[in-house]
């Protein structure tokens, strides 16, 4: 068996190899401390409680949330935090941190290997440090602005794919189990119209954007996340030289939740297309 907590620290250090930042430090240190929060609970019972249809929280979730802003707050006791499960300051701080704990619940209670801490750190409203790390496969997704995006200390950089039919498409499911869903059901559809390569649906939003930034899929959509879902992997993908937007192609906001669509930038306009008329159906309640 391999000892996850020590291959956590060898892949985070190759990260810190090729970036600089004056919060970097802390950003990778909390994201480890709530990453062996969760290798601790995985495949154990933790008690749970249910939000919403197919909506959780888990002690897990609670217990790294509090590892994470503990470490953050040692450092900086003055940042803004936004966070899944307890913490939601200004979204205009000038220094905010946007974390999601665990991204994945569902994979995690289940004891599928795929879950994700994600922290975003923002100055004004600029994003900065994007953190995501799978902690049973000890996969590190970290980028600096202006600094590129690595993995595991290896460059990342999105797919060149310019057209559809040469595309691997991810999505996501939101909760509601309505006009949500017929509206995702009928996307997926009329990609396959297009001719793309597959899809992949694995459940956590914020390794997905992580996979685009790699160049593993051409894009991801979902018409529905939380800030803490995207935030971090919005700064991985653009510095790995990609796009994402809200499912309109506007600017995707810190303080609400918001449909996604990212790419590797070639097929952005190609995605948003292909979202547009569900997307019109949905707010219209065609559904």
């Amino acid at each position: 068996m391999p000892d996850i907590p020590s291959t956590l620290k060898i892949h985070r250090d190759r990260c810190v190899d090729h970036l600089s930042h004056p919060v970097l430090a802390t950003s990778l240190e909390a994201a480890l401390q709530g990453a062996l929060r969760l290798i601790d609970a995985f495949q154990t019972d933790v008690d749970i409680t249910v939000k919403g249809t197919s909506n959780f929280v888990s002690s897990a979730d609670l217990a790294a949330e509090s590892a994470i802003v503990t470490t953050i707050r040692e450092q900086f006791p003055k940042h803004a935090i936004i966070s899944e499960e307890s913490h939601s300051d200004r979204a205009d701080a000038e220094h905010l941190w946007v974390i999601d704990p665990l991204d994945g619940t569902s994979n995690f209670l289940h004891g599928i290997p795929h879950f994700a801490v994600s922290i975003g750190y923002y100055e004004r409203g600029a994003g900065k440090i994007g953190v995501v790390c799978n902690p049973i496969t000890a996969d590190w997704y970290v980028a600096v602005e202006k600094q590129g995006a690595w993995h595991n200390g290896q460059t990342m950089l999105v797919s060149r794919a310019g057209r559809l039919n040469q595309a691997m498409i991810s999505c996501g499911f939101h909760y509601d189990r309505g006009k949500m869903m017929e509206a995702t059901l009928a996307t997926l559809a009329d990609l396959f119209r297009a001719d793309i390569h597959g899809i992949r649906r694995f459940g956590a939003a914020a390794l997905d954007i992580a996979n685009v930034a790699c160049g593993q899929y051409e894009a991801f959509f979902e018409y529905l996340l939380s800030p803490w879902d995207y935030a971090a992997g919005a700064i991985l993908l653009h510095e790995a030289g990609g796009r994402i937007t809200d499912c309109s192609g506007g600017v995707l906001p810190l303080g609400t939740s918001s449909g996604v669509c990212a790419t590797n930038g070639f097929l952005h306009q190609a995605m948003l297309e292909q979202l547009a008329s569900h997307l019109q159906h949905l707010k219209s309640g065609d559904y």
